[in-house]
């Protein structure tokens, strides 16, 4: 793909202070280092060619829509993706006290929460690192997931909940 040097320039500047948040976003999808590598230059790619229809805005919930569109491709090509049943009924209060995610960092050691992470089904846990790793709004979210807003409550409300029985060590619903 070429670009003439003012729209580099400009896709560079809107793009280029994203990429770690690309490659953590295709890291954690693919499960896989290298594959995160070929599937962010893949993204940044499909970024430069489709530059023309970005309609201005903040660039980082267009980007990783991207980087999660071919994160999803090449897990189509190289695994079977996982898919899960969701609810649209709980979703997040918002308060960290009750943030089973933000608890658990400060309880457990790092390898635990990252082990919790890796198991929790794909939708789930991009859905919870856009939000706790990336820092993204509900609605960026959604926009980068293609998915309603009420969806992404539900998925980020049932990632944290897993998350918190994977890392309790509850069974599935169950109390401590």
């Amino acid at each position: 793909m070429h670009l003439d040097p003012d729209t580099r320039r400009q896709f560079e500047d809107l793009t280029l202070p994203h990429l770690d948040a690309a490659y953590n976003l295709a890291r954690w999808l693919t499960r896989d280092d290298h594959a995160a590598q070929d599937v962010v230059q893949e993204a940044y790619l499909r970024a430069a060619k489709y530059f023309a229809s970005f309609r201005g805005g903040d660039g980082r919930p267009w980007l990783l829509g991207i980087v999660r569109r071919a994160s999803l491709d090449w897990l189509t090509k190289h695994r079977q993706r996982d898919e899960v049943a969701f609810n649209e009924v709980a979703h997040d209060r918002g308060d960290e006290e009750s943030n089973p995610v933000l608890l658990a960092v400060r309880k457990w050691d790092q390898e635990l929460v990252r082990q919790a992470l890796i198991d929790l089904p794909r939708q789930l846990r991009e859905t919870v690192i856009l939000r706790e790793l990336e820092g993204l709004t509900y609605q960026q979210i959604a926009t980068v997931t293609e998915v309603p807003v009420g969806t992404v409550m539900s998925r980020l409300a049932r990632g944290r909940q897993q998350l918190q029985q994977r890392l309790s060590g509850c069974p599935e619903g169950g109390v401590r």
